[in-house]
């Protein structure tokens, strides 16, 4: 069985996200989508309502799961017995980000192959950052995220 894990902060979760790994589900035989928490970081939502709407989001995906952690991701991945690690991109700007940790990833864990996966180009322009800027404004998330995103941010931004 061969296992991908495809990392990311998911904050929140898109319509970008849920393309990659509905790709990804056909191409490996389980994919662990990992909440990866980083405490540096200040996130929108806590990590446990990131899995929550990730695990909605696939819950019709029956060779994905859902998980968070705090350790490096190629430490997770050597641990669950992964052989790839996903990345989604979306430009020449996210490829070569990509590109340089694939090579960090590579020298930590010379047993996980990081695959690239470019999203449809109807999601080029789904950003968290965007998103987050434009539920601030009451403005229409419709194209990028899923309704139970949605309304998670419209609760947020309600407060």
């Amino acid at each position: 069985m061969v296992a991908a894990v495809f990392p990311g902060s998911f904050d929140p979760p898109t319509y970008g996200h849920l393309n990659v790994i509905q790709r990804a589900s056909a191409l490996f035989d389980k994919i662990d989508v990992l909440v990866s928490v980083n405490p540096g970081k200040s996130s929108l939502f806590s990590a446990e309502e990131r899995v929550s709407l990730l695990k909605e989001m696939t819950k019709g995906l029956k060779n994905v799961e859902v998980h968070s952690c705090d350790t490096l991701v190629v430490e997770y991945a050597r641990k669950i017995g992964a052989k790839a690690l996903l990345r989604g991109i979306r430009n020449a700007a996210d490829f070569s980000y990509e590109f340089d940790l694939a090579l960090v990833n590579r020298s930590l864990n010379d047993g996980v192959e990081t695959v690239f996966i470019p999203t449809e180009p109807k999601f080029f322009s789904v950003r968290s950052s965007a998103i987050k800027e434009l539920a601030g404004f009451g403005g229409d998330l419709s194209k990028m995220v899923p309704p139970v995103v949605e309304e998670a941010l419209r609760k947020k931004f309600s407060k």
